[in-house]
């Protein structure tokens, strides 16, 4: 009698027991219920607190994992419920938290007009470049496309389709980069090569541009260089007079210029065209009083011009009794000289950053 008087006491006991750690559990996972629903934080280092203090492998729903080995066998089904919703409800809190105060920095920091400006270092556009690109924009408002062509030519297209005779000093090897002899293969002096392509592959009506960089034997110095960049026209139609070609010039030294920019054309020799001329602007400097700078006549040379010769035009397989035309070139270093008074050609072509920064606000 009491031995099984001992037994059922025992017995008392531990289900006593076990009933007691069940409801402190239980009533310890709705205190961190209650907590959870109270959170708030107002900046990271909040949050990570947080966290630690609740998640981590020593925080206070841990804990409740570690005690829950304790448990009877028989509530261990309902207690493992309450803590796996504890655990799953801390994480969504923590996750909305995390999300909230994320988007609050984030327009916080798009709003905040007090903080100082990140500098953006900014690249420009070489000064050759905006030149280039002002002078086809100037032509393109009347009507001129683009053409380009290879920089490595044949002698045909470069001096026999334009009508040089074959003693021209531009033949020989001292104004030209020969690359190969018989057949001569060479780098192209002018991208008139280009106008000779053209016209043999296509019919008139021509009006277009030719941009490019050509190649000549010169010394290297402030005024010349073994390499430079031109920008040539060709027009080509039915009853094309010198009148035109006057006024597409004067037009393009308007724009480029100014519009008090005059002209004047100087009777030349080019064995491309006849007449040919070379077209003056008063100097944009002293405004053609005198200066340095146009060595005081008023005036400075910017390109060369004339009517397309009927040689040339034959050659190309263009009828020259029926169609005319004008030519012009000029070297794109010249204009940036004078638009932006450059007076060194070799600065073009050193890379030098303190020059090539000056340009930043020309485009």
């Amino acid at each position: 009698m009491l031995i099984n008087e001992h037994l059922n006491n025992w017995k008392t006991d531990g289900l006593n027991q076990n009933i007691q750690k069940r409801n402190k559990m239980k009533n310890r996972i709705n205190e961190l219920k209650e907590e959870l629903n109270r959170w708030t934080v107002s900046n990271a280092e909040e949050l990570e607190a947080l966290r630690i203090k609740y998640l981590s492998k020593k925080g206070q729903i841990s804990e409740l994992f570690n005690d829950f080995r304790n448990v009877a066998n028989e509530e261990k089904r309902e207690v493992g419920q309450l803590l796996n919703e504890l655990k799953n409800a801390a994480q969504v809190k923590l996750n909305e938290l995390k999300e909230s105060f994320g988007n609050t920095g984030a327009e916080t920091q798009k709003n905040d007009l007090t903080r100082s400006a990140e500098p953006l270092k900014l690249g420009t556009r070489h000064p050759l470049s905006l030149t280039k690109n002002e002078i086809i924009n100037i032509f393109s408002r009347i009507g001129f496309g683009i053409a380009e062509g290879p920089e490595i030519e044949d002698d045909w297209h470069v001096f026999g389709a334009l009508n040089f005779p074959p003693e021209h000093p531009a033949r020989d090897m001292q104004d030209t980069f020969f690359i190969e002899q018989n057949p001569d293969v060479i780098l192209r002096t002018h991208t008139s090569s280009v106008q000779s392509r053209v016209m043999a592959h296509q019919k008139p009506p021509i009006r277009l541009l030719f941009p490019g960089r050509v190649y000549r034997n010169e010394a290297i110095s402030y005024r010349a260089h073994c390499f430079f960049h031109q920008v040539e026209g060709l027009y080509i139609d039915k009853d094309v007079s010198f009148a035109d070609l006057k006024q597409a010039l004067m037009y393009f030294a308007k724009e480029m210029f100014g519009e008090n920019t005059q002209i004047r054309l100087r009777p030349s020799y080019f064995p491309f065209t006849e007449p040919s001329a070379e077209m003056d602007i008063s100097c944009n400097i002293c405004g053609g009083k005198g200066c340095p700078f146009c060595k005081h006549t008023g005036w400075v040379e910017i390109l060369g011009c004339g009517m397309v010769d009927p040689n040339v035009l034959e050659n190309c397989g263009i009828d020259s009794k029926i169609y005319s035309g004008y030519a012009f070139g000029m070297g794109v270093e010249r204009i940036t000289n004078l638009k932006y008074q450059v007076k060194d050609l070799r600065m073009f072509s050193e890379n030098d950053v303190r020059f090539l920064q000056q340009f930043e606000s020309a485009y």
